[in-house]
């Protein structure tokens, strides 16, 4: 096996909630899915298949 990086998926804040797998990946590779909480932080992993997701603009502000 490699050692080289995997993009990360950039998403932007149109795309929220952010949820994994995604509807880009392949069937095969499928597990349960997982919503991530991307908006605090502006970056997060899949905790099932370690995709790096990253919100365009970075994390979001302010609050309801």
């Amino acid at each position: 096996m490699g050692t080289e990086a995997v993009a990360p998926v950039v998403v932007s804040p149109t795309d929220l909630p952010v949820f994994c797998p995604n509807p880009s990946m392949p069937l095969w590779s499928s597990h349960p899915r997982v919503f991530l909480d991307i908006a605090p932080v502006g970056e997060v992993m899949c905790p099932y298949c370690g995709t790096r997701y990253v919100l365009e603009g970075g994390p979001v502000g302010g609050g309801h």
